[in-house]
This record gives C-alpha cells, sequence and structure tokens, in this order.
C-alpha cells in the first residue's frame, strides 16, 4: 500500500509472528511481539523447548488466567456469556481451551480412546475432520461446571509436563487434523500454549470492550 492514511486501523492478527508488517519500511512485528510479552508475563516462553522451558511457560499461563477469570467473574452478572463482535464468549473461550487440550494432548499425546470432554468447544475444523461432534453437550452449561472442566484440564497439561522428557518430546505423533502427517510431543504442547496465550489476549480485549460499553469510559 502506497500512499494510504491509516487514521483509526485496528489490526488484529494472531499469525502476526509468523510473518512481517512493514511501516514506513519498518518491520513492526519484533515491536508488537515485545509489547505483547511485556504485557503478558511468560508469553516469551510460549516456543520453550525443554521440560523446565515448558513448565514455567504453563505456571505462567495458569497465573495469568486466574487473574483473567476472577476478573470476570468480577463484572456484572451475565459478562461470561456475554460475545463481541461474535466471537466466542469468556465461558466459551474456557470451554474451548478444555477441547483444545483434549485434542492435543489428550487424542495426540497420551493417544486416549475418548479424549473429549462434552463441555469442550470445538470449532469448524473438528466438524471438518470427520470427528463425531454429536458428543458436544447444546445449550449453555454454568460457569461452575465449565470451571470445574477447565481446572481439570489444566492440571492435566501440569501433570504431564511435570514428568516429560526431552526423549518424549521429540516422539512423533498423528497430527489430529491429519493422518497422514506427524508432528513432534513437543509440537503439540506448543499449540495447547499458543492457544492459550491467543485466547486469553482476545478474552481481556473483549471484557475491556464489554467495561467500556458499560461504563462509557
Amino acid at each position: 500500500m502506497r500512499g494510504v492514511e491509516v487514521r483509526g486501523i485496528d489490526i488484529d492478527a494472531p499469525w502476526l509472528a509468523e510473518g512481517s508488517l512493514l511501516v514506513n519500511g519498518v518491520d513492526v512485528v519484533p515491536l508488537v511481539e515485545a509489547e505483547l510479552n511485556r504485557r503478558f508475563p511468560g508469553r516469551e516462553l510460549r516456543q520453550a523447548e525443554d521440560p523446565e522451558g515448558l513448565r514455567a511457560a504453563w505456571a505462567a499461563l495458569e497465573r495469568a488466567w486466574a487473574a483473567a477469570v476472577e476478573r470476570a467473574i468480577a463484572m456484572p452478572a451475565g459478562t461470561v456469556d456475554a460475545s463481541v463482535g461474535g466471537e466466542w464468549s469468556f465461558a466459551q473461550t474456557l470451554r474451548h481451551l478444555a477441547f483444545a487440550a483434549d485434542v492435543w494432548l489428550g487424542q495426540a499425546v497420551l493417544r486416549l480412546p475418548q479424549p473429549c470432554h462434552p463441555l469442550g468447544q470445538p470449532h469448524a475444523e473438528y466438524a471438518m475432520g470427520g470427528f463425531d461432534t454429536s458428543i458436544f453437550a447444546a445449550g449453555r452449561p454454568g460457569l461452575a461446571e465449565i470451571l470445574d472442566l477447565r481446572a481439570e484440564r489444566q492440571a492435566m497439561v501440569r501433570e504431564f509436563l511435570a514428568t516429560v522428557t526431552p526423549q518424549t518430546l521429540a516422539e512423533p505423533r498423528r497430527h489430529p487434523w491429519s493422518a497422514e502427517t506427524e508432528v513432534s510431543v513437543l509440537r503439540c504442547l506448543h499449540v495447547i500454549i499458543g492457544e492459550e496465550w491467543e485466547h486469553l489476549r482476545f478474552a481481556l480485549r473483549d471484557l475491556m470492550t464489554i467495561d467500556t460499553a458499560r461504563t462509557g469510559g
């Protein structure tokens, strides 16, 4: 783009770190990444490659999400089920992260025969992959149920990381969406961690939008 007016533009790109974005000849991606890491302590560990680094990354995520849940619960009734711009609500986001843990750890890494909990929130790729989506609960589960499931899945990841070895991280696993593709255990964990950080950013962004609309600030 040349000679364009960029006033008021809002870009939300979850995959920004995978490419470049030039503004007047300057690649701003490293600047954006550095600022996101400043805002979300521990995010810089999302690509950790050793057990100790992965454990530290997960501990940082658990702390960050605990604060986000506390904030959401403290907001007016109905906030956790409110959707902003057609995006998932806070409650749906928690359900999706449970689903991500089920698919990438339970199914891919641990190879459990029935990894997915009915309260999980799948996305379109799951149905397109030929998987049975009829197991997932319809309607709107209560927040207490969702938080219990969330805690269970966080513990599942934490307990796996507590004993994982470099050798295990290097082992191949079947990609959840492609039976012909193999990925490492480490790659599966990176997907989970990446999902956690991106959805935390989305969730906090939407909570702020809801709060601003409510207060007029």
